[in-house]
């Protein structure tokens, strides 16, 4: 997965409740309007590309992790940036450091809305260079290339997500103007650029993010505005999900919307939306049932854990994890505790800075342990939806 928007971790808990509040008053439009489902002819063309031929050369795929991660992604402003696998007591299993994308702005008025430039699947982290080149890291420390996508610029940005069996990547090459973005979908094999099909494009102020993949055959898109001024809830990030057949953009269903956006990425277990007008909060399978509903005190991120018992409710007092195994809320997980990530059921991860160290919480006992790493949450090992 690779959802997070560019919001530092300290700013993300102070931001979300401007976010949402500017959702709900600005009337977005989430219809299916903005839907990858193809209409008229379509325009999938599949293509093989000379190097897929080398295919039969490339090594197998590797193998699924046995032990979860979290990750950790550092700074977009500098011009380098590290990426961080993190276990769950709270040990660097590898880091490496690429290439920071240019800025991209949406004129000189506005910036444009871009996630961090990572995704990861059952065994890698993906991330992405300024020059385009998508590298790899695996938790033994292995790193190296992997792709290519359209180079990053001043007004483009290719976003991109890796299936969890890391054979095929999605990307969506977002061109962002004053008026929003002009996006384009396509789904290749990873190695090797095969098998090439443009699925999908449309121009306006809402553009689409690969969030990842639900199995194989499943790939699962988010809604966001294309552009923002000065930031907001639901200035920066997912509205509503898709999920559309991977070969032809068909959407099979849909998760949030405007009446109840996203609060948060998704796992293997479905995603939360927030009805912010009367403060109560649903648990979403990918078929787009509403497992459980709850309330909330307040407008908060929400990360729902892979299991999908358990939801981690960020506010600025600190984290709160809300609906456990039984069906009761387990307490505050200490003051200044932003999670942002789960790392397997029973663990959140905090993203932070030099002055804000990233931490582990288990989230029974609240007990927390620190990490030698920097950065915001990237998403999590094994990356499957």
């Amino acid at each position: 997965m690779g959802t997070q928007p560019l919001v530092s971790a300290p700013m993300k808990v102070a931001l979300l409740a401007s976010m949402l509040v500017a959702a709900c008053s600005s009337g977005a439009n989430t219809s299916a309007g903005h839907s990858p489902t193809p209409a008229g002819s379509p325009v999938a063309q599949a293509s093989a590309s000379p190097s897929a031929q080398a295919s039969a050369s490339v090594a197998p795929p590797p193998s699924p992790v046995t032990t979860p991660y979290g990750l950790l992604v550092g700074s977009q402003a500098a011009s380098t940036y590290s990426v961080s696998l993190v276990s769950a007591d709270g040990k660097v299993a590898a880091t490496a450091d690429s290439g920071t994308p240019p800025v991209v702005s949406c004129g000189s008025s506005a910036g444009a809305v871009v996630p961090l430039p990572v995704s990861t699947s059952n065994s890698r982290a993906y991330f992405m260079d300024g020059q385009g080149v998508v590298h790899f890291l695996a938790p033994n420390g292995d790193t190296g290339r992997a792709t290519t996508v359209p180079a990053a610029t001043a007004s483009r940005r290719s976003i991109f997500a890796v299936s969890p069996d890391d054979q095929r990547i999605a990307v969506v090459v977002a061109d962002f103007t004053s008026t929003g973005a002009s996006t384009r979908l396509y789904v290749e094999d990873l190695n090797g650029g095969g098998n090439h099909l443009n699925l999908f494009s449309e121009t306006g102020a809402r553009s689409l993010w690969p969030v990842g993949w639900h199995g194989t055959n499943n790939l699962v898109l988010a809604v966001v505005p294309s552009c923002t001024q000065g930031g907001g809830p639901f200035c920066c990030g997912p509205l509503e999900l898709h999920v559309v057949d991977p070969a032809t953009a068909t959407r099979r269903f849909t998760l949030g919307g405007q009446s109840c956006p996203i609060a948060g990425p998704p796992t293997l277990a479905g995603a939360v939306c927030e009805d912010t007008v009367n403060l109560g909060a649903k648990v979403l399978s990918w078929s787009a049932v509403t497992v459980r509903s709850f309330r909330i005190g307040e407008v908060e991120a929400a990360y729902i854990s892979p299991d999908g018992t358990q939801v981690a409710l960020v506010a600025n007092s600190g984290t709160f994890i809300a609906q456990g195994a039984g069906g009761h809320s387990l307490g505050t997980i200490g003051n200044g505790m932003f999670a942002c990530a789960w790392i397997d059921d029973q663990h959140v991860l905090s993203g932070g800075d030099a002055q804000h160290q990233p931490r582990i919480a288990e989230v029974t006992s609240g007990t927390m342990v620190p990490v030698a790493a920097v950065g915001d949450c990237g998403g999590r090992l094994p990356g499957g939806l």
